[in-house]
């Protein structure tokens, strides 16, 4: 019994030590088409350059259901065991997509219902991705028979390191079926019960429509704010469940089938054609690689790109501590070094794998004029070369990967405020990022959170236009100020709970003891109208803050009168002064509200303040526009985004990893590049 034992330990220390040194690898790859034409021999070439370009892993099989499933119950893997094994024999890992999407056409054929039908009432023949209604029971029974078929198959395989999780599940539009509209009903009867709770949920008493049955249900369609709001909310959160009931059911088929693979997905829940709210899956833990196509556009001369890009990974990884997946990551650019460059960012963000889209350049199709590692005849071309870089410069550091963040601050995400507040001009979605920004550029780590999932273990937390108040999380909000945390909340939160109508008790709702003011009516600082709506900051303003004047620009601000709270800031250039930040105490912690949308303007010199005040870390020094994380506690990792060179300056003596180099006190970081420090 005691050898038994023993072994079992000798067994289980092994298996830690191999799979710390999976999560410390650093992966570098492509995503691969051998679907294209089965071709063997080209096959083989493809992975002999994958293995001399340091390629360590291919993600395959997206957009490829009927490659396997050619006709219905017809499958057919033999093409496909050969790649794998090929793969397996070289030494590449493999992600295998499930790929429930797109559905094949002879699915369409025999089930038309699965297909699109738009808001007027025609179906739409499925000419593009995308284009199938998941929530559909024929297509669920399908799509799971294949997720069933495929995982059984290759859940051991030797080369397998995950399983995809459908691909970008956001994207696709939303169908206006018949089967659709019975649906919504019968989960609109599951969440209300009676004709009663839905009526008054929806203030159907408004503009007479009152509702005397269920089966007088219809599917809205807003065409601006102020259409259905309520209705529109509840549609959204339909259309979301569905979408993520089906990514649980898949989740549950692989590990059922493969309970030792991992799970990872190009989730892409924000596409504007299908948002829907990923924060379930991500707090669910289901999904063991938060995962996300990485595409900063060109962006050598501008960070712009690669800064949105970056605030992708956030607000898919949330607060899960799993290594990030970048298993899409841009191939589309023509400036050299802007691959690389990007690789580098994404490991401050807790990035693990950089797989490059796409391996060659397609010969058909939708992307065919896309550009890949290998031009459309097959030669490898100057981003091949760029990624055999980073894959043999990864290998260089890689045990010290991938960055485990340690963030004190967090940033709320809501997804019926996303909803809710998508045709306004302070969108929740620009101010969640508008507040990513400030610590974008300070180098330090934050958490994109849902507060009512969160357990809000942070110093700091921001309330950016999180429009939709529920009970949950206004009380997650109180408790955290009572116990000591700070708070900061802007224009165009707690406006409506969570049925989508505006608070009709003093604002912010449920939150106005807290933040110790009410708020009015909102103003608007010039004549707005559609075009100024949609593509104008609105009139320059000027405020005092602390003494201070700060200049900055907001179409809207809100009427803000205190209860308690002491006014720290106003707007001093319109007809009169108008409070616009105030601060309040409550419990043991602060509540600040700031009656104007999410803007570095205003949120610098007061983030200034709060860091120094709650003791919150900074992120390492260094001169305006290079991007550093300390790694751990002798390295830094620093990575130049401007176009010309720098000086960093440090302390002692240190060497950078990347170069091989020694220095004392400083170092040059050239532009464009990255370098690892190790402090003596």
């Amino acid at each position: 019994m005691k050898i038994r034992i023993k072994r079992l330990l000798i067994v289980s220390t092994l298996l830690l030590a191999v799979l710390s040194l999976k999560a410390q690898t650093l992966y570098v790859g492509a995503n691969y088409h051998p679907h294209d034409d089965k071709d063997q021999e080209k096959i083989k070439k493809d992975i002999m350059l994958m293995k001399a370009g340091g390629l360590s892993v291919v993600r395959m099989g997206h957009l490829a259901w009927d490659s396997y499933e050619p006709s219905e119950g017809k499958f057919d893997f033999k093409w496909f065991d050969f790649v794998m094994d090929m793969m397996n024999i070289a030494g590449i890992k493999v992600i295998l997509d499930i790929a429930i999407r797109p559905a094949p056409i002879w699915l369409h054929h025999k089930y038309p219902s699965i297909n699109i039908v738009d808001a007027n009432g025609d179906m739409h023949y499925p000419n593009h991705r995308y284009m199938e209604d998941i929530g559909d029971p024929m297509y669920q029974k399908y799509a799971l028979r294949y997720a069933d078929t495929l995982t059984k198959r290759y859940g051991n395989h030797p080369a397998l390191l995950a399983f995809g999780i459908d691909n970008e599940s956001g994207d696709g539009p939303i169908s206006y079926s018949e089967t659709v509209r019975q649906r919504f009903i019968t989960w609109l009867k599951n969440k209300y019960l009676t004709l009663d709770s839905l009526n008054k949920a929806w203030a159907m008493q408004r503009w007479s429509r009152r509702l005397n049955q269920f089966e007088e249900i219809g599917l809205p369609v807003a065409t601006h704010n102020t259409d259905v709001p309520e209705r529109m909310l509840d549609f959204r959160r339909f259309v979301s469940d569905e979408v993520n009931q089906l990514l649980f059911k898949v989740i549950a088929v692989v590990n059922t089938n493969a309970p030792n693979a991992l799970t990872n997905t190009n989730a892409w829940y924000y596409s504007s054609l299908k948002y829907f709210d990923y924060s379930q899956i991500a707090y669910s833990g289901k999904m063991a690689r938060e995962g996300a196509g990485f595409y900063p556009g060109n962006s050598l001369t501008t960070n712009w790109g690669v800064m949105n890009a970056l605030f992708g990974i956030s607000r898919i990884q949330f607060e899960s501590t799993n290594p990030f997946w970048c298993s899409e990551f841009t191939t589309m650019t023509a400036v050299p070094n802007s691959i690389r460059k990007s690789a580098y960012a994404t490991l401050m963000y807790g990035n693990q794998m950089v797989c490059g889209w796409t391996w060659q350049s397609m010969w058909a199709g939708e992307e065919q004029y896309l550009e890949g590692m290998l031009d459309w005849d097959g030669i490898p071309n100057r981003k091949y070369e760029e990624y055999k870089k980073i894959a043999t410069e990864f290998k260089k550091i890689e045990k010290f990967f991938p960055y485990k963040a340690s963030p004190e601050v967090g940033l709320a995400f809501s997804f019926p405020s996303q909803i809710a507040s998508s045709y306004f001009p302070e969108a929740q979605d620009q101010q969640l990022q508008a507040c990513w920004n400030l610590f974008y550029y300070r180098n330090m780590d934050s958490r994109v959170v849902e507060i009512s999932k969160s357990p809000l273990n942070y110093k700091l937390l921001f309330v950016p236009g999180v429009t939709v108040m529920d009970e949950t999380t206004a009380n997650k909000i109180r408790d955290f100020v009572k116990n000591g945390g700070t708070v900061v909340m802007t224009r165009n939160s707690a406006v409506v709970d969570e049925s989508g109508k505006v608070f009709a008790s003093t604002r912010p709702g449920r939150l106005n003891d807290v933040f110790g003011i009410r708020v009015a009516s909102y103003e608007e600082t010039e004549q707005m109208n559609e075009i100024s709506r949609a593509g104008l900051k609105g009139k320059k303003i000027e405020l005092n803050y602390k003494g201070k004047t700060i200049g900055t620009e907001s179409t809207r601000y809100d009427v803000i009168e205190s209860k308690g709270a002491e006014v720290l800031g106003s707007i001093t250039s319109l007809d009169k002064d108008y409070p616009i930040i105030t601060s309040n105490k409550y419990g043991k912690g602060r509540a600040i509200y700031i009656g104007l949308p999410a803007g570095g303007d205003v949120l610098n010199p007061l983030l200034d303040g709060l860091i120094d005040e709650l003791g919150i870390k900074k992120g390492p020094r260094a001169p305006e526009g290079v991007m550093a994380r300390q790694i751990d506690a002798k390295h830094i990792l620093y990575l130049n985004t401007n176009r010309n060179a720098v000086e960093i300056q440090l302390k002692g003596t240190f060497k950078g990893i990347l170069t091989g180099k020694k220095f004392v006190d400083s170092f040059t970081l050239p532009s464009e590049e990255p370098e690892l420090i190790e402090i003596d």
